[in-house]
């Protein structure tokens, strides 16, 4: 399994909310109607809450702000993940998620790579 992490920093024109709000609704949806030409096994977004316990965990722990929002995708294989960034429908796709997180993402200050997931508690 291959997994791709994308910790996610909003536009400085939007809020938390409208990013987020975009994020869910419309760039969601958009991964979804390409997950198959991409191979993409599974999708999921992680929304940071506004909840008063995110400052006393940083301050706490002396960390940086919080992202806005975590995205992994999920492929079987590095043949799969290869696959969706080759193909001439992976192709297209890529380019069609890469315009339209020019509308919502700072990419500068966010982060993307790819990893193995090791469990050591659950399932």
């Amino acid at each position: 399994m291959i997994k791709l992490t994308f910790c996610l920093r909003r536009q400085a024109h939007l809020t938390r909310e409208e990013f987020q709000e975009y994020w869910l609704n419309t760039h969601g949806p958009l991964i979804q109607s390409h997950a198959k030409a991409m191979n993409v096994r599974r999708y999921v977004q992680l929304h940071t809450a506004n909840d008063p316990m995110n400052d006393f965990l940083r301050k706490t722990r002396g960390t940086l702000e919080p992202f806005d929002g975590l995205a992994e995708l999920w492929w079987d294989s590095r043949e799969d993940f290869e696959a969706a960034f080759t193909t001439p429908e992976g192709k297209a796709a890529g380019r069609e998620i890469l315009e339209d997180e020019k509308k919502f993402l700072d990419t500068a200050r966010s982060a993307v790579w790819i990893g193995e997931e090791h469990v050591l508690v659950g399932d």
